[in-house]
Formats: C-alpha cells, structure tokens, sequence
C-alpha cells in the first residue's frame, strides 16, 4: 500500500469502505445550489446599481458552488488516514498562519482586514483556519490519548495553537469566527475524554477573553445594547436587527415568494451574505425557513453519525470538529438574523455569498463523506493471531478472506 510518510495503513487500521453516504451528500449539494439562488434573489438589485450586472454576485457564487462540490467528490474517495501525517498538519498550520498574516497587508473592507485580494478575487484565510484546527485537534488528542487530562502536555499545546490562530483572527476583527474556533476546540477536547473541570475551566477562559474583547472595543458593547433593545435605537446600532426582524415577519407562513422580497431592497444591510437568511423567511416564509433548519439538521445528524462511527480515534475527533465548526456556525447565523443572540457578522454555511467560505465548508463535507464510507465497522484482528486453524470453521475463513481484501482497498 502506498501511503504519506509516517502513515501506516494496514488490517488492522483499515474498516471495509462502503458507499458514500448519499444523504449527506444530497443535503449539503441542496444546501450549495439554493445558497446560488438566494444569492441571485439577494444580490440582484445591488449588483444593478454598483456595476449595471444583476448576475456579477451570482456567477462568482455559481463558480465556486460547483468547484466547491467537485473538490467535496474528489475529497471523498481520499482516505481520511492520509490525513493523520505530522508534516502535513505541521505545514496547513504554517500555511494558515502566514495567510492570516498576509491580510494585514491589504487595505481594509467595511473596516475590517479579512481577505487577501487578487486580480479582482478575495481570499479570507479564517475560513481555513477552522477545519485546520479541528484537524489539528484531531492528530494531537490522538498522538496523545493517554495524556489528554495532563496540562502541561496536551492542555497546553492545544490552548497555544487556538490562541495564536484566535488572536490574529480577532485583530482583523472577526469575532465570530474565533467563536466557531472556541466551540470546536470545546466539543473536540470533550469528546476526546477531557475531565469536565477541564472543561469548566477552559470554557471560563475563553469566557474572560470575550469579555475583553466586549469591553475593549465599544461597537460590540453597542451591538449588546441594541440586541436587549433594538428598537429603542432602531435607525442607529439597532437597524440591522430591526431590518431583519421586519424581513422574517413579512414571510408570513409561505412567504412573499422567491425574489419578491421587499426589505433586500436597500434596506436590509448585506442581504446576500451576514442577513441572507431573513431573505429566505421573507420570500419563502415560515415553512421554507424550517426546511433550512431541517436540512442542517439532516446535516447534523448524518455527520456525526460518520463521526461516531468511524473506525479509529482520529477519524471521530476529525468528524466531530468538522461537523461542529459547521453547525455552530449556522446556529449563530440564523440566531442573530432572528435577534435571538447579538449582532455578528458570520456566513450561513452553503447559502452566504463567499466562494471562501462555500469552498472550505464543502471540502470539509468532503472529508466527512469519506469517514462515513469507514464508518459503523470494527477493526478485525489479523487472521494469523486467530484461533488454531482446527477450529476455524467457514466463518473464521471468511474474516480472514476479508481481511484482505481490506488491505488491498486500503
């Protein structure tokens, strides 16, 4: 078998690949296209009157959407196990580090440094940053299984790399996304058999950093006002809620209908990508909002089960990352357009205008995909440490048939 270097594949690591998980697949190939749509509804007006191209938005979004999906295909028949190799983490980390540095030397956009910006085209770097930590995450908590509760370690090593990755993602400022780190980082380290005072005590931590970062910048400590109380402020801090709450309630139970939306239209600030999901309550009302919700769900359910099944410690801790980092993110999203949590800016995973985020969060599906192609079959010994051949009846030839046929799919 042909592997990465340090990566060893064999029998005994390896589980029967099976199909693709078809459901997974199907909802996040939804989820992608209907993003496309709704950019095309959201944008379209804007688009008219900054360039006099109502499809400028909506091309870049279709692009990315389809190459974002044939990454996720190809990704899918890469076994995860390649993966789990010290130098390729070691240099994402790397690569990530200098990325996120990188956009400092780029002039700002709406008062944030969040992209690298090239011929025309915009990178943001902490969409990657995301599923390198969980990756991250991943290769450390299983290289160290045995020292998961010891500080200084595994606790230690794991808080360094969220901290820097954090701080310099905090500085463009992007908030929202070291929120998203901090929760993957949590349920990660949890799942990998943290005592729950560690926990306790991480999750206080990273409490009393938020807090600064509330105090310290006064814009956010005026989002927290307008979110206990929008409307007493609701042309000044409290316009992007109000405008939002005002979308979702004009949905009705079935909506306006698709593009007929009346609060994108100038009024609703960035309907295409942080408020695009009040565009979809607004045009397809209460029920086209809950089938959203349902297709995350579905998302949900079907990535962690990959997850839990997966065969080996590395692909759960890999799965759990993933599929949290981007669950969190759309409860955020949807929350703060329903008012329910403050003002952020973070995308709706598929459905937001971003060929950054639509790519990461579709070749991170990707990689889930293949873990569920492994997942819900235990390892199987090697059939020379079996019982005496005496007593190996046909079953016990038939383990030691699929054992090879096991390695050689490896």
């Amino acid at each position: 078998m042909i592997t990465p270097k340090g990566v060893t594949l064999n029998a005994v690591q390896m589980a029967k690949k099976l199909r693709m998980d078809w459901w997974l697949f199907a909802v996040s190939v939804a989820l992608a296209l209907f993003g496309v749509m709704m950019v095309y509804s959201a944008s379209a007006m804007i688009a008219m009157r900054e360039n006099a191209n109502e499809y400028s938005y909506v091309t870049k979004q279709f692009v990315f959407a389809i190459a974002g999906i044939l990454l996720m295909m190809g990704i899918s028949q890469i076994h995860y196990k390649r993966l789990e190799n010290e130098w390729l983490i070691i240099g994402g980390l790397t690569v990530t580090i200098i990325l996120l540095a990188a956009v400092f030397a780029f002039s700002p956009t709406n008062g944030a440094r969040r992209w690298i910006k090239f011929a025309g085209f915009t990178f943001q770097p902490s969409e990657v940053a995301k599923p390198v930590l969980s990756l991250f995450l991943a290769y450390f908590l299983t290289k160290n299984e045995t020292t998961v509760g010891e500080f200084k370690k595994t606790i230690l090593p794991c808080l360094m790399v969220l901290g820097l990755l954090s701080a310099m993602i905090l500085f463009e400022p992007d908030l929202g996304t070291v929120i998203v780190m901090a929760a993957i980082f949590t349920v990660v380290y949890f799942a990998a058999g943290a005592r729950l005072l560690h926990i306790l005590a991480v999750v206080a931590a990273i409490l009393v950093v938020f807090t600064g970062a509330l105090i310290l910048q006064p814009y956010r400590m005026a989002r927290l006002g307008a979110y206990l109380d929008p409307w007493q402020d609701a042309g000044g801090v409290g316009y992007q809620v109000t405008q939002s709450l005002m979308a979702v309630g004009s949905g009705g139970i079935f909506g306006e209908g698709f593009a007929r939306g009346q609060q994108k239209l100038f009024y609703l600030p960035f309907p295409y990508s942080d408020f695009i999901f009040a565009v979809v309550a607004e045009e397809f009302g209460l029920v086209g909002a809950l089938l959203v919700v349902l297709a995350f769900g579905v998302l949900l359910w079907r990535g962690t089960r990959a997850a839990l099944m997966a065969p080996d410690r590395f692909g759960k801790l890999l799965g759990i990352g993933l599929i949290t980092g981007i669950i969190v993110q759309a409860f955020f999203n949807i929350s703060v357009v329903l008012g329910i949590l403050p003002t952020k800016g973070i995308p709706l995973p598929f459905i937001s205008y971003g060929g950054s985020s639509i790519l990461m969060t579709l070749i991170s599906v990707g990689i889930l995909l293949n873990i569920s192609q492994h997942a819900g079959f235990v390892e199987l010994e090697n059939p020379d440490d079996t019982p005496d051949a005496s007593n190996a009846g046909p079953r016990n030839n038939r383990r030691r048939k699929t054992t090879r046929v096991r390695a050689r799919e490896a």
